[in-house]
């Protein structure tokens, strides 16, 4: 076969991923905190974009030197720029519902008009305690971090005592030093003979440090091991006894729930291992864990729900989570009749209006993608709202993609750290999502999530003389109409972190007993 070269004229369609493009897929899966960062960086760079002011902050006439940019016909910017504020989308108390739907392109008044009268959540409503709820029964919205006492941590704790205990200067150094190398559960992490190296002094003067700061308050802090944390407790209580030593060394045992290797270990009968078990469970084997060792770090929800005045569901976007940020048209007029490079400036001042546009475009879409899959994501939950976690459906992402007629990647980057908040409490958008389980009756298929709550409650409801199978929970399962293997059963357990049959009997026999004591 010759070789020989040719001129061929080919047509096809490829998808270019531009920078852009890529940016709007990024953010599509950005929490809120991860959208304010990149946002404040586009501010900072961008002399065109501003935030927002916020409501009650600015006057009618800041507005008015900020309006917003220009977009095609069916297309709304991020921010409205009226100068009294009422056509902001995001305006949860607007009642131009007909207007809102159009720019979210979501049936914002109405998602259920049918049943209106029965559409009553039977769970506590939650809406009136979230601060920026209208309408709630205090009026006046409040915020529940604004009740937070002051918090005191694990090292200010200890260090109010080390000044009673050491007298010395060079002591205290050292036990600031040992303070600080303190992990959250209150255990020391690093070696005395380095702390000896780098402080220089002895070995021997740093273990009678911490020998004696062994003895400060929560009992079993600046222990090294797990072992020597509740030895330390049961020394302060005068309990560590050779058996209870002999039980220590042998935590492992403890947790496979090996009785009777520790009754031969211990050299004690059923009546003392009890009692030893017992005072076991009563030590702290985290003393350093009830202290705080950051601030709080509370989640906005994205999406609220409630139930709206004629009974059906209102979803909404929080209007806490949705940024503010609008494009300086007046400043971008007046910079550009007073550039003093025409050709340079004019193209960086147009590079930056056109990102700014972008910008605000995409967030517009953003909203607007969250908004469709939070709607039909209630719309198919709709019996978990209002009987609880026994009725969530099984749903997947194609199933929500083909609803709203977009890529399931779409949907999977809209629901990743987005949180909503419903009647029955905060979840992310990816709770909702759980696996199709067949019917043993031939009638619609449940929930994976239902199912392991259903199996938790059975466990629980147990009692010591009639602990549950994994067969005796399959033969349960399907005469409720859910057909499930034993193997599955037994995944659902574990992932759960319940243990096995037998190790719940040996438990609950054990607690039975020392609860008869």
């Amino acid at each position: 076969m010759a070789l020989s070269t040719s001129l061929l004229l080919r047509q096809a369609q490829s998808l270019v991923m531009t920078p852009q493009l890529m940016q709007s897929i990024q953010l599509l899966q950005m929490t809120h905190l991860e959208l304010n960062h990149f946002i404040a960086q586009e501010v900072e760079k961008n002399p065109l974009l501003e935030f927002s002011p916020s409501d009650g902050e600015a006057s009618n006439d800041s507005f008015e030197n900020f309006e917003a940019p220009e977009t095609s016909a069916n297309e709304d910017s991020v921010h409205s720029t009226s100068v009294d504020g009422d056509a902001d989308w995001f305006d949860s108390g607007s009642s131009d519902h007909g207007q809102l739907n159009e720019r979210l392109d979501a049936n914002f008044e109405n998602v259920f008009p049918d049943d209106v009268a029965e559409r009553r959540p039977d769970a506590p409503e939650l809406m009136g305690q979230w601060k920026s709820m209208p309408g709630g029964e205090a009026g006046e919205g409040y915020d529940l971090e604004d009740f937070v006492a002051g918090t005191v941590s694990l090292r200010d704790h200890l260090s109010q005592q080390i000044p009673f205990l050491l007298h010395q200067e060079r002591d205290r150094l050292i036990a600031q030093h040992l303070t600080d190398l303190l992990d959250e559960n209150g255990y020391l992490q690093g070696d005395t003979t380095e702390v000896a190296e780098r402080l220089g002094t002895s070995p021997a003067q740093v273990d009678a440090i911490l020998k004696s700061l062994q003895s400060l308050d929560p009992p079993g802090v600046y222990a090294r091991s797990l072992n020597e944390c509740l030895s330390i407790q049961l020394t302060q209580k005068d309990r560590l006894d050779p058996a209870m030593q002999a039980l220590l060394g042998n935590l492992e045992l403890l947790a496979k729930r090996d009785f009777a290797s520790l009754r031969r270990l211990c050299g004690v009968d059923d009546e003392d291992l009890i009692d030893m078990l017992a005072e076991i469970r009563a030590l702290n084997p985290r003393p350093g864990s009830s202290f705080e060792n950051g601030g709080y770090e509370a989640i906005l929800p994205d999406v609220v729900v409630r139930a709206g005045t004629d009974g059906s569901w209102l979803v909404e976007l929080n209007p806490d989570t949705l940024p503010r940020v609008l494009v300086n048209q007046t400043y971008f007029q007046s910079i550009s009749k007073k550039a003093s490079r025409p050709g340079e400036d004019a193209n960086f001042l147009s590079e930056c209006l056109q990102n700014a546009n972008w910008l605000t475009r995409s967030l517009d879409q953003r909203a607007k993608t969250i908004m469709k899959v939070a709607s039909e994501i209630v719309r198919q939950q709709d019996a978990f709202l209002l009987h609880g976690v026994d009725h969530l459906r099984p749903l997947n992402l194609k199933t929500v993609a083909e609803a709203i007629k977009m890529h399931e990647s779409t949907v999977s980057r809209v629901t990743s750290n987005k949180y909503m908040l419903t009647p029955r409490g905060l979840f992310e958008l990816k709770y909702f999502f759980t696996v199709s389980i067949n019917s043993a009756e031939g009638g619609d298929n449940h929930s994976a999530e239902a199912v392991r709550h259903r199996i938790r409650q059975m466990i629980a409801q147990e009692a010591a003389e009639a602990v549950l199978s994994d067969d005796d929970i399959v033969a349960i399962l399907k005469k409720s109409g859910v057909e499930l293997a034993r193997r599955t059963v037994a995944k659902y357990r574990e992932s759960m972190n319940i243990p096995s049959s037998v190790q719940r009997r040996r438990e609950k026999r054990a607690l039975a007993k020392i609860a008869a004591c």
